[in-house]
Formats: structure tokens, sequence, C-alpha cells
């Protein structure tokens, strides 16, 4: 058995395999890292930074960053959560999140962060560009309002349906997830029963002819906050 190492998380010694990163250590033992790119099944990706912890100091993206001993990491100070409120806030206001006309309202994941790092009314100025739906799909539409960049999609296709769909078109401010296609979705072999349509973190890829249909109370986040499967580890 290879030697395990020893790392300390917000004062808490830990022991984690040679190879794991930050995050997969501490999902074994029971501590959460915030996260909204990451998925189980799908290579980190490191785009939403929500995950960045302290190592010895320095910040660094626990889904990328691997163990070694003796590091002391911060995950839940107050200064994380200040960093991860932050940017959970310009998410929403980067996007059209209005959480009560959604149909992921309840199964969304930013929505159940926002909620677990207390932020229930952003300060920011919206951006309020304008961005577009294609609902060419017979199954799935896709609300480009509701994308927060995320990749879970992008990789999806990629690497478990072999299809690649969808990819990342621009920089910046016009940063767009596209398809492989010359006009919408519906000319892709996108298909409902594809990983890809079923990984999406908010409403951003949503299935048709399934708006509400789990009542309020059973819906994925109604019982506890995100990440209380990993704390009842």
């Amino acid at each position: 058995m290879s030697q395990q190492l020893k790392i300390v998380i917000d004062g808490k010694e830990i022991s984690a395999g040679p190879g794991q990163t930050i995050m997969e250590a501490a999902d074994a033992a029971g501590i959460y890292i915030p996260r909204l790119c990451f998925h189980e099944g799908l290579p980190p990706g490191g785009h939403c930074r929500l995950c960045t912890v302290k190592v010895n100091g320095r910040p660094v993206s626990a889904c990328t960053f691997p163990v070694a001993e003796g590091q002391v990491i911060e995950n839940a100070s107050e200064e994380m959560t200040a960093l991860r409120r932050k940017i959970v806030e310009m998410l929403f206001c980067e996007g059209n999140h209005y959480c009560p006309s959604c149909e992921a309202s309840g199964n969304c994941e930013l929505q159940a962060m926002a909620y677990r790092l207390g932020l229930l009314n952003p300060q920011l100025p919206y951006l309020r560009k304008p961005r577009e739906l294609d609902a060419s799909h017979k199954d799935i539409y896709v609300d480009r309002n509701r994308c927060i960049l995320c990749g879970r999609c992008v990789r999806a296709s990629k690497l478990l349906d072999g299809k690649t769909v969808f990819g990342f078109e621009g920089r910046g401010i016009n940063k767009r997830v596209a398809v492989d296609a010359e006009r919408s979705l519906n000319e892709t072999p996108f298909s409902v029963t594809d990983q890809a349509a079923k990984i999406c973190p908010t409403g951003c890829l949503t299935l048709k002819r399934k708006g509400w249909a789990i009542p309020v109370g059973q819906r994925a986040f109604d019982k506890g906050p995100i990440g209380a499967d990993i704390e009842r580890k």
C-alpha cells in the first residue's frame, strides 16, 4: 500500500493518498470544498475558481492541486468564504438567474451555492448583456443567459459521449458555449440520452417537457445545503 500523506485542513489533520488532489482528499475526509465546474467522473477543469484554498499561504484551486506531505490548507476561513461569495455574486450579475422563474430552481447548484454562502441579494450592477437561447432541438434547449461557463457540457460531450457537440468560443466578456454546427443545436448529433444533457449545474441546458416535474420539498437541495452529502461521510 502506498504511504499515506498527512495534511491539515482548517486545523484538522487528515490522511491523503499520493496522487490525490486536495479536493479528493477533502471529500474522502468529509470536508466540503465548494465547487461548480468540478463533476465526479470528469477531469477537473479549473474554470470557476470557487474551490480556491490557501496552501501554506498560497491560493490554489483544490480540484487540480495535488496533495503533499505537511500541507496546511485554509478552506472555510472568512477570507475564503468572502472570496467565494464574490465569485458567485459575479456569476449571478453576469447572466439572467432569476430563480423563481427558472425550471432548475431547487436543483440548481449555483442557487444552492448562493444559499450556502449567505448571498441573498447581489450588490454588483447587472451586466444585462443579451445572450442567445437555442430551442431548435426537440428535447433540450440551451439558455445561455443561465450559462456560467463551467465547461461541464464541453468535457462530458467530448470525453463521455465522444461527440464534441459543445465548445468554447470568444474571450473575456464575449466568451460563450458554442455548438458544433453552422447555426443551431438541432444540427448536431446531440441526444437527450447523452451525459452532457444531464450535467449542467444551472438551467442553461434544460430538458423540454420536464419543467417543474419535481414538487417543492423533493428537489435536490430542499432538505439540505449543497455539500451536505460529503459532510455526512
